[in-house]
């Protein structure tokens, strides 16, 4: 059964493979018609399917791409020099099938090429692009020179080193971007001596990482915003608060445990035995918890547009056990209790850390979630 349907799967590729571009060219499709027809020639140049798609369809496809080319040219569309360049680049895609193709190139010893028509219509399109950079410009706001950069970069991407395209490109970006202080973390307590340090690093490498150097969101250290004379257009500020560090909970339970084996007298037979002991398990735990606030202001007219609670919390747990009686009562699990011990609870800065694992999660995706309609 297997055969069979593995033939099912492969027909159609076959069929594919096989295609002269008949099909393709009855549709309308010339230019999957002359790339079907071509493949078929490579390996059998002698094809007669393939030879007449080839010899009507060809004539049909240049024809078909001269009347794009014109009609885009005379209408009004924007840009319309980048589809006739993407047509030209068809008709250029054609022209090097068939001339490394033997077969199809006897038919057609020179097929069509735009060579310095192409290169025409790259100047063109760079400059409709140029020109709509500078339209943008001339708006003065923030979205259009965000656009102005856009129209910049295609122009760019058209002609490497259009005109002063890398330097409008550099003013366009200026405007566009926001710049955002990220304050260091406050941590308010008397009890505790604590660091944020750690947790303002990971917040400052991740919204970095997320909007890299290219994007317009751009962040900066206090220190940067004071070397870089920043005026920024926003600021993060934190500040932990109400929250608790190392608050022991110690429980304990004593058990009774018993346990029925069967053990052999001889090879035939058996007697049961009772093991029994008694179990104390220690349960040491320690709770960790707070809460962040973080606020996003506006730097220019000092509005708050964000300010929200992220609550976190860690619970370091190290249990162990001792017991008198039967060895052989007790179950893997338990026999292991019993072997661990008593450790020194964490150091407080290390309970801090993780109570604030579960904030940074929700800290960063709220930050990116609020950013990344500027980027």
């Amino acid at each position: 059964m297997k055969k069979p349907y593995l033939l099912l799967l492969l027909l159609p590729l076959v069929l594919f493979s096989c295609s002269s571009g008949k099909k393709a060219l009855q549709r309308g499709d010339y230019y999957q018609a002359m790339s079907k027809a071509v493949e078929r020639l490579k390996s059998n140049p002698t094809n007669d399917k393939a030879l007449k798609v080839l010899k009507e369809g060809y004539p049909m496809a240049v024809e078909w791409s001269q009347e794009e080319i014109d009609l885009t040219l005379t209408s009004n569309e924007t840009f319309k020099w980048e589809h006739t360049i993407t047509v030209m680049n068809r008709v250029n895609r054609m022209s090097d099938q068939i001339r490394s193709t033997p077969a199809a190139r006897k038919i057609f010893p020179d097929p069509k090429t735009f060579s310095s028509e192409l290169n025409m219509a790259h100047e063109k399109a760079a400059e409709d692009r140029y020109q709509a950079g500078l339209h943008f410009m001339e708006q003065e706001s923030r979205e259009s020179a965000r656009t102005a950069y856009s129209h910049f970069e295609r122009a760019e991407q058209w002609i490497p080193g259009y005109k002063d395209t890398q330097e409008k490109m550099a003013i366009a970006k200026e405007l566009a971007t926001v710049n955002v202080v990220v304050e260091a973390v406050t941590v308010r307590t008397k009890i505790y001596e604590l660091s944020s340090e750690f947790f303002y690093n990971q917040v400052f490498e991740y919204v970095n990482n997320q909007f890299p150097s290219h994007d317009f969101v751009n962040f900066f250290s206090p220190k940067q915003a004071e070397n870089f004379e920043l005026n920024p257009d926003f600021v993060v500020r934190m500040e932990f608060y109400d929250f608790s560090v190392g608050n022991l909970v110690r429980s304990e339970k004593e058990e009774s445990i018993t346990k029925k084996v069967k053990v052999p007298l001889t090879d035939s037979t058996f007697v049961n035995k009772t093991y029994s002991a008694k179990l104390k398990t220690y349960t040491d735990e320690v709770i960790s918890g707070g809460r962040l606030n973080y606020r996003i202001v506006d730097f220019q007219n000092d509005k708050l547009l964000r300010d929200n609670l992220i609550p976190g919390s860690f619970t370091w747990v190290n249990q162990y056990a001792i017991f008198a009686g039967d060895e052989e009562a007790l179950s893997d699990a338990q026999y292991a209790l019993t072997q661990q011990k008593v450790v020194p609870l964490p150091p407080h800065q290390d309970l801090f850390i993780e109570f604030t694992r579960p904030i940074y999660e929700q800290l960063t995706n709220e930050l990116n979630s609020f950013f990344r309609r500027y980027r």
